[in-house]
């Protein structure tokens, strides 16, 4: 993803776990970030990072039904907890103090 660190890229998957709602999985959540910042993700990293979250308790997931076209696996879906939610409250408000009045000097108007 870019230059984007490991950090930037956990919470941008939850935020698309977050706008996606009950229907986020694996490839929901890939398509959500290609599609919003228009950067190849690689699936892999995706699924290395929402492992991560979980052993962190920021998400939690969840097996679905069972799909012949899935070769009989259920897509494992996954939901925001509070902790992360939390997490990206707290992140967005360290994000708006450290870029508050250097709309200038980012070469904002």
């Amino acid at each position: 993803m870019g230059s984007s660190g490991a950090g930037d890229l956990e919470r941008m998957i939850m935020l698309a776990i977050v706008r996606l709602g009950d229907d986020a999985y694996g490839a929901s959540i890939l398509d959500e970030l290609e599609r919003r910042t228009g950067r190849d993700t690689k699936a892999g990293a995706v699924y290395v990072v929402l492992k991560r979250l979980e052993v962190k308790g920021f998400v939690a997931s969840r097996a679905g039904t069972r799909t012949p076209e899935r070769g009989g696996r259920p897509k494992r879906y996954v939901r925001v907890l509070p902790e992360g939610l939390a997490h990206l409250r707290e992140a967005d408000a360290d994000w708006r103090r450290m870029t508050d009045g250097l709309g200038s000097l980012l070469g904002e108007s």
